[in-house]
């Protein structure tokens, strides 16, 4: 109605908890005690990767712009979720693996190997394939996301730039590689990042955040491996994956092997 003044911004309005809290929808019978927990962490998950993906677009702006104070300030918001994103493998553990199967089948095709945003991390760390854009259809959201992030540098290649700005000299390939290739060892490159920890100590700090968040990552990938075998051991996934024997395949894989190289020549 005219003259009608706009309804005031509540805490539930600012945050559509209605819309968030009506979100939860077990589809076991009963519904089963623990497939409300399994929703809410996972959900929660996605949640945390938005703002993880979110984090890393702007910390690649920042290296662009050389603002370091900035660029370690992010990094240790994002390490600091890294270890929110393991300790809630903890919570996920207080199931028993006769828990999970009294609603497991419930969950049909779905699977965390279908989680777009998990592959958009990976691809912002260099882990690029091709084979997990294809799995969604054209047009979609998680397609079009993929897409985007699969053509775009990655942290690593924002990290070369900065560099190179600073005046470190960058092997001219490796400032001018393909981004959608993985990312391998370049003895030149090493030279150049020894000479970094020995000379420039600032910049050493943003090269030491870069493996915490490589350390971290696999930590992560390592829990949720253990997690996986303690829940459902040697059982194919959800969705047709191939479960823990997958999972294990992913570990132990540095997304910044040049700065893992260097360490014995130090």
């Amino acid at each position: 109605m005219e003259g009608d003044e706009p309804m005031p911004v509540t805490y539930a309005s600012y945050l559509q908890l209605d819309e968030l809290l009506s979100l939860q929808r077990p589809r076991s019978d009963g519904p089963e005690h623990d497939e409300m927990l399994f929703i809410i962490v996972h959900q929660v998950y996605e949640l945390w990767f938005k703002e993880v993906l979110h984090e890393f677009d702007y910390l690649s702006d920042c290296l662009g712009r050389r603002e370091t104070p900035t660029v370690l300030h992010t990094f240790k918001r994002i390490l600091t979720i890294l270890k929110v994103l393991v300790a809630q493998l903890d919570i996920l553990e207080t199931m028993t693996p006769l828990d999970f199967l009294s609603f497991r089948d419930r969950l049909a095709s779905g699977s965390g190997f279908q989680s777009h945003q998990f592959r958009e991390l990976e691809f912002v760390l260099g882990h690029k394939h091709h084979d997990a854009i294809e799995r969604f259809a054209a047009g979609t959201v998680a397609r079009t996301a993929l897409d985007r992030r699969w053509s775009a540098p990655t942290l690593w290649d924002a990290f070369l730039r900065y560099l190179a700005a600073l005046g470190h000299p960058i092997p001219e390939e490796a400032l001018a590689r393909d981004v959608t290739a993985p990312i391998v060892p370049s003895t030149e490159l090493q030279r150049v990042l020894i000479g970094v920890y020995r000379n420039d100590p600032e910049t050493t700090a943003v090269c030491e955040r870069l493996v915490d968040i490589d350390e971290g990552v696999q930590e992560w990938r390592y829990r949720h491996v253990k997690m996986v075998q303690r829940t459902i051991g040697t059982r194919t996934g959800t969705g047709g994956s191939s479960g823990a024997e997958y999972l294990l395949t992913t570990i132990l894989k540095p997304a910044f092997p040049d700065l893992w190289a260097i360490r014995t020549e130090l």
